[in-house]
């Protein structure tokens, strides 16, 4: 059962040693989720909480792993996870981060809960920019339920968001897979995903690599780069980009093939894959 699979804390999400940090949260996502808005800050949000991020701060954002979030965490500022730290304090991350510590917490509750990739129409007008959400089960509404938790108050008056964050609607967030299908069929300009100077159909196609791990429990940074990643639209492998943005839109639908295809070496995450934005190989 593919609900199984999203149960328990695995890999990136495991939190190792620094499991009993868990213990006695608050439960459910809406608590996880002021929970993490509490240890964590946005690399490139930090300047409207008045931070000003130093370079070790910076280098935060390279962590990939839930227990090294929590070593720096607790290193910091040991305290219980509940307590928020002042903005200063904070470990810093990207939307990637704030999804998979919830993902982690949730999981460690016993709630399925899963990362995913895609691109969020909330932050600029007309555009779709990279972007990472929680997905969790909601048995009594049998459904996942999109979160995105990195959007506290400040953030949800900083991009004027009106809906509720713990309930993300459809079109919203698009996860990669189909913001690549409405591209392909003609309904969307691909220049419109990305983020930065960085958009068109190959970052998408980049990105339904990186959702493709993420539902297979490898939730990579949003810059990391492997196998059938390109970035020259002449260069992607569209016959592969679109099986795949088929199986990620709907993943429960053919989990067993959505698991089979992550076995192909263009897609599976290496031992070591590129760091984009420090421009160098590293070892996951």
């Amino acid at each position: 059962m593919s609900l199984d699979f999203y149960r328990q804390p695995v890999d990136l999400s495991d939190p190792g040693l620094y499991g009993p940090l868990f213990d006695n949260l608050p439960r459910g996502p809406a608590a996880t989720a002021e929970v993490v808005q509490g240890l964590l800050i946005h690399e490139h949000v930090a300047p409207a909480y008045g931070v000003t991020l130093t370079q070790e701060q910076h280098a935060e954002a390279h962590l990939r792993s839930v227990s090294s979030m929590l070593q720096n965490i607790a290193a910091q500022h040991p305290a219980p996870l509940a307590e928020p730290r002042p903005p200063s304090a904070r470990q810093t991350g990207v939307c990637r981060h704030f999804t998979l510590l919830q993902v982690a917490m949730l999981r460690s509750q016993g709630l399925p809960a899963r990362a995913r990739c895609g691109f969020g129409a909330y932050f600029e007008a007309g555009r779709f920019v990279d972007h990472w959400v929680t997905e969790y089960w909601n048995e009594r509404e049998n459904r996942w339920v999109t979160v995105d938790a990195q959007m506290d108050p400040l953030q949800r008056a900083l991009f004027r968001i009106a809906f509720d964050p713990l309930d993300v609607p459809t079109g919203q967030f698009l996860v990669a897979g189909e913001a690549w299908s409405l591209c392909r069929a003609g309904k969307a300009d691909p220049d419109a995903f990305g983020i930065l100077d960085m958009h068109g159909l190959w970052f998408i196609a980049s990105n339904v690599i990186r959702d493709l791990a993420a539902l297979n429990n490898r939730e990579m940074l949003p810059w990391d780069g492997w196998g059938a990643m390109v970035t020259d639209d002449r260069q992607i492998d569209l016959e592969l980009i679109d099986g795949l943005a088929a199986l990620t839109r709907t993943p429960d639908a053919r989990f067993d093939e959505l698991r089979a295809v992550y076995r192909d070496p263009r897609l599976a995450v290496p031992a070591t894959v590129v760091n984009h934005v420090l421009g160098r190989p590293e070892a996951v």
